[in-house]
């Protein structure tokens, strides 16, 4: 089939917690996408939000020329859980999956959707970019490519995406089964090698297929982001006996950090000034040495519940 005709139907399920503040722009993005409204739906799920979330979404809902089916998920916190609940609400051939502080961009849903022409693809990824950061961390995220989907293609356990920008056939999660409903992270990694695992079809990068993300802009923030990450990696060994991370001693940080003083950061301060390099590589070692303390941090702390061994059904 010419992939230029190939338009079956979509269900786009997002999550929502808490989103009030990037609700209209996310909005804003699904108006303006390419593919052709008829053929998709959008199922935004809250997840038990305390802000205007809800409210915001019913007006939405009502009031929007694109089709909107508002779902709620109040039993579990977890995004997991919530995109289950989306799902189950679907009707669509592709469940495309992206979250409430993404922007996809307009074209989004037709390069995501495109590769499933092939009837041997079962999972196709799209490309994570920054949105245009203002501050040092935002920025250090933006040119460490942070959320980027070739890290997680280029994972040494078993290639995965994640949902963020994510799309899946609907008759293949009928045969491997939903999100895991209790995992608070790490699930689009496991949803994905039980696909690959259960050789159903194989999984495809659509690099055209993009959208942007907010990065975090405050040190507490960061901190936590990579508190999951470690999460994650804990969970997934748990889960699949993935390899966890070394610690980084205060020993190995401490020899670093003075290499970066003495040496690093007057080279590039004389570099910055001169207008070959930015200033946020001033800032690259000890930013590194905190995000990789935070995730070990993550991951020895985390522990599986066992509820979060469960998969969920359509």
């Amino acid at each position: 089939m010419n992939s230029d005709i190939f338009k079956p139907k979509v269900s786009v399920v997002i999550p929502i917690y808490n989103g009030e503040v990037d609700l209209p722009e996310l909005i804003c993005c699904l108006l303006a996408q390419t593919y052709p409204r008829q053929w998709v739906e959008y199922l935004l799920v809250d997840n038990n939000s305390s802000d205007r979330t809800l409210t915001l979404l019913k007006e939405y809902a009502e009031n929007s020329p694109i089709t909107i089916h508002l779902r709620s998920e109040n039993q579990i916190q977890s995004s997991y859980a919530a995109r289950n609940t989306g799902v189950r609400a679907a009707s669509g051939e592709i469940l495309a999956f992206t979250d409430a502080d993404c922007r996809p961009q307009p074209e989004w849903l037709d390069s995501l959707i495109a590769p499933f022409v092939n009837q041997n693809v079962a999972v196709v990824a799209g490309e994570i970019l920054a949105l245009p950061g203002k501050t040092l961390l935002e920025q250090y995220a933006e040119r460490q490519e942070t959320l980027s989907q070739k890290h997680t293609l280029g994972h040494k356990f078993c290639p995965y995406g994640q949902t963020a920008n994510l799309a899946i056939r609907r008759q293949v999660l009928a045969k491997v089964g939903l999100f895991r409903p209790y995992l608070t992270s790490g699930g689009d990694a496991d949803i994905c090698w039980r696909i690959l695992q259960e050789n159903v079809g194989r999984l495809e990068f659509a690099s055209d297929a993009i959208v942007q993300h907010r990065h975090r802009a405050r040190l507490k923030e960061l901190e936590s982001q990579w508190r999951r990450y470690g999460r994650s990696n804990r969970y997934l060994h748990e889960l699949y006996g993935v390899e966890l991370m070394r610690d980084i001693t205060l020993t190995e940080c401490g020899y670093r950090l003075g290499r970066w003083l003495l040496k690093e950061f007057p080279l590039f301060s004389i570099q910055a000034l001169s207008g070959k390099a930015s200033f946020v590589n001033l800032f690259n070692t000890p930013i590194n040495l905190f995000t990789a303390r935070a995730r070990f941090a993550g991951q020895r702390d985390a522990k599986l519940p066992e509820k979060a061994k469960m998969i969920a059904w359509l």
